[in-house]
């Protein structure tokens, strides 16, 4: 059974290496000694598949969307309001073992981020189970080959104003720039402070540069970024590049860059950057020309 710990729910930092697709969990060879952690994120769905008929319980299960449960699956949409890093412990026991006998896993948050399914196994796999695994392992390095082929070409292509015209990414009056507005907005919890700002828009996009100052006692590092519009809709297509690492009492430029047309992106903006451990700043009063 599942066992459900009242109280409020742990936070700490989520592990910075990209979360698992599929993530299997043999008992048979390595029986469970401390709590197994899953990767879940808000708005993405994550299901438990189990070889056996199991019951289970889910620490604040009233927070979650969607929580859907037979005897041998466990489907899960996480609570809108997770935040990055927090814990949320789920148990697991097989049906005719004792209650004693139950599995611990922790559900971690990862802003973005999800392993879509897990598969638990109590008894030894099957052949079929096995050769199902190659077979996928298979396809994600086929993908994966693809991609590096497809990313060496365009780092080859992307040369140049010839690749900023043909993408048509400069529009008609080129790349338009204006100075943030850098009011006296007190610095964030996690000790980091806007110092100056540019944004610009271009024919597909806009982009926002900002100035940060790192006053806290670690490095910090973007993981995350986020554009939101005043009717609280984030803009899509979001990327950003940070080249250098902002140490404690420096300060460091951090791009942003969204897809957005001429229409879009219009009155202010709200600029969100976190790190993996979920330090973050929010920016309000972003516009663009």
């Amino acid at each position: 059974m599942l066992v459900l710990l009242r109280g409020a729910p742990d936070v700490a930092p989520p592990a910075g290496d990209a979360c698992e697709e599929v993530q299997r969990v043999e008992l048979a060879l390595a029986p469970v000694t401390q709590a197994r952690e899953i990767c879940v994120g808000p708005g993405l769905m994550t299901s438990l598949r189990f070889d056996a008929p199991a019951s289970v319980e889910l620490q604040d299960e009233v927070r979650f969307e969607e929580v859907v449960r037979t005897r041998r699956l466990l489907t899960l949409l996480p609570p809108p309001d997770l935040s990055p890093g927090e814990r949320l412990r789920l148990s697991v026991r097989f049906e005719g073992e004792a209650s004693s006998s139950s599995i611990a896993f922790v559900l971690v948050a990862h802003p973005g981020q999800a392993t879509h399914q897990v598969e638990v196994y109590r008894d030894p796999r099957t052949r079929e189970s096995l050769q199902q695994e190659v077979l996928q392992e298979r396809a994600r390095n086929e993908r994966l080959r693809e991609e590096l082929e497809l990313t060496r070409a365009h780092l080859h292509e992307s040369k140049g104003l010839r690749s900023l015209i043909a993408s048509r990414l400069l529009g008609r009056e080129g790349v338009q720039a204006q100075p943030l507005r850098v009011g006296t907005f007190p610095p964030s919890e996690g000790g980091l402070s806007l110092l100056a700002g540019t944004s610009f828009r271009g024919g597909k996009s806009v982009a926002v540069e900002v100035v940060l100052l790192n006053s806290g006692s670690e490095p910090w590092s973007v993981a995350g970024a986020a554009l939101v519009d005043a009717r609280g809709e984030e803009l899509q297509r979001v990327a950003f590049r940070q080249d250098e690492v902002i140490l404690p009492n420096a300060r460091k430029s951090v791009v942003v860059e969204a897809e957005a047309s001429e229409r879009q992106a219009r009155g202010e903006l709200t600029l969100k950057l976190w790190d993996a451990s979920g330090r973050a700043i929010t920016i309000p009063e972003v516009s663009f020309p």
